[in-house]
């Protein structure tokens, strides 16, 4: 089987496995389809919520370097002292690329809240749907990372748990300006998001000219998934753009996360180019709970499309470059 098919019949990981006695109180992230060979571990203080919801296992624990740390399945979903890098990239390299300023989106899962934070930075947005199949993570989130589920509280967002596959699949054609997929790796409830007829209903749900981003993995242990993955998109945005970004995050394994991000062609056959911002970083409006912008700059934008000669190698042949406006 190809990696991506390893990873999707991969079993789930319990985070009670993850938790390591021997290390006197360590979590360590171990994973022999996602990242064989290696680990990435936290030393924990404290275990704040331990429990399980319809689809997976779930926890919160206070670190001592990281602050609190969500698990999914004994995966690392983000800490308090990293996310905004991957949430602020994962929502402002589509929405500063965009040629209009966008006015409805979508994000398919991120129920922490931290990319529901960084959309509704930008004022052109009037409706955010978010469609979150596992609802206990939203709860969980409100109650220990009120810094990133400040998301929810925006009027302009609508909550849907939901199955985001038929969530996307039931919206009419064309409804959405961007749509963010902020997935977990594809073991479990989200290996359905890095499958074929998930990308369709995407495309179909896309206004001409509409942009997608989707978690791309890590070119350092991924690279076979992210070609997969990069053709697939090819194949389905066909006239449009498909291209591949990245941060750095560092309990993200290897230290690093990238994106996938395809568009639509406009009406007159132009193209999104993911390289280029058409428009300055967002600012925080006044009187609001939303910090300054940690990762995000124009610079840094630009630069998330500068790949090692490994990495460029690997994906180039992959990538369609957009026309810009």
């Amino acid at each position: 089987m190809s990696q991506r098919e390893n990873m999707i019949a991969a079993e789930q990981t319990s985070n009670d496995a993850c938790v390591d006695g021997t290390m006197n109180g360590w979590f360590s992230e171990i994973s022999d389809e996602m990242w064989p060979g290696q680990a990435m571990s936290l030393k924990m203080t404290e275990v704040l919520y331990k429990g399980k919801s319809d689809f997976q296992d779930v926890m919160v624990f206070q670190s001592q370097s990281y602050g609190k740390v969500l698990i999914l399945d004994g995966v690392i979903q983000c800490t308090e002292r990293d996310e905004f890098s991957y949430q602020e990239m994962i929502a402002h390299l589509p929405l500063c690329s965009i040629h209009d300023p966008p006015k409805k989106v979508l994000v398919v899962g991120g129920g922490d809240g931290g990319v529901l934070r960084e959309i509704i930075r930008h004022p052109t947005v009037e409706h955010l749907d978010i469609a979150e199949i596992d609802g206990k993570v939203i709860e969980v989130s409100k109650k220990f990372f009120p810094g990133m589920s400040c998301g929810f509280d925006d009027p302009r967002v609508h909550v849907n748990v939901c199955d985001g596959i038929k969530f996307v699949g039931d919206a009419p054609e064309g409804s959405y300006d961007a749509i963010i997929v902020d997935s977990s790796d594809p073991v479990g409830p989200a290996s359905v998001l890095f499958e074929k007829p998930f990308f369709e209903k995407i495309h179909r749900a896309l206004k001409p000219g509409g942009v997608l981003t989707t978690q791309g993995e890590c070119i350092w242990l991924h690279a076979e998934l992210i070609k997969d993955v990069l053709e697939m998109c090819k194949g389905i945005f066909v006239g449009g753009s498909a291209q591949y970004g990245y941060c750095s995050i560092p309990t993200y394994p290897s230290g690093q996360i990238g994106f996938v991000m395809c568009s639509k062609p406009t009406a007159a056959g132009k193209t999104v180019d993911f390289s280029k911002p058409v428009r300055p970083p967002p600012v925080a409006p006044a009187n609001t709970k939303l910090p300054p912008l940690r990762y995000y700059n124009s610079a840094i934008h630009e630069a998330a499309s500068v790949l090692p000669e490994f990495a460029r190698a690997a994906v180039e042949p992959y990538v369609v470059k957009g026309t810009g406006p």
